[in-house]
């Protein structure tokens, strides 16, 4: 399977939670890992977009979908008291 079908795949997973609550776990390196609870604001291409809200600033955090892909972003969603995690098994 190409990568370039694999990201596109990513990217259909993400679009239906669209304006949902999502918790991100991102591994900044050298043992920094960060974990904020936002909403996912918009899908693009070669990237999604993700507004945080904390201490009463607005952030807006964008991360591609290869970073998922290689689990330096692991997004969680919270569905009808589930949690799922998108973490890419096409690997």
């Amino acid at each position: 399977m190409s990568a370039r079908k694999i990201l596109s795949e990513i990217k259909q997973d993400l679009e239906p939670y669209v304006g949902t609550c999502i918790k991100v776990k991102a591994n900044r390196g050298r043992k920094k890992v960060v974990e904020r609870t936002g909403v996912l604001e918009s899908t693009y291409p070669n990237l999604f977009v993700v507004r945080i809200n904390e201490k009463s600033i607005e952030r807006r955090v964008s991360f591609s979908y290869a970073d998922i892909l290689t689990e330096t972003v692991v997004l969680t969603v919270n569905k009808d008291g589930k949690d799922i995690n998108f973490i890419s098994e096409k690997a």
